[in-house]
């Protein structure tokens, strides 16, 4: 499922604000109930990666991953990183910049 997820521009910039000032910086879907369109965005080495996530790429060097029962559900779809006004999950590094991240979706045209 490699390269299953892009970023905007804007989500692209806000990304780069964010790694200035944290450092590197990974991602996370969000599977719950609560956030459940938002990637999180956490440091490097804060969030431990499960043995059943699966990264489905990466942007700017941070890479995205998402559990292997969400990738599974998933499957026939890209993943579009993009940028609305509002606020980021509570634990997730967008929090308080007044934009978070928010994932969109279109089906992939190979698996149908």
């Amino acid at each position: 499922m490699a390269d299953k997820v892009t970023f905007t521009d804007a989500a692209r910039a806000l990304l780069a604000e964010i790694v200035a000032d944290h450092g590197p910086v990974l991602f996370h879907q969000s599977g719950g109930c609560c956030d459940g369109s938002s990637p999180m965005c956490y440091p490097v080495g804060d969030f431990i990666v499960g043995d059943r996530d699966v990264q489905l790429g990466e942007i700017d060097g941070a890479p995205f991953y998402i559990s292997e029962s969400q990738a599974g559900a998933w499957a026939n779809s890209d993943l579009i990183i993009d940028v609305v006004p509002g606020r980021g999950g509570m634990f997730s590094l967008d929090n308080g910049r007044e934009r978070r991240f928010l994932t969109r979706s279109s089906v992939c045209a190979s698996g149908v």
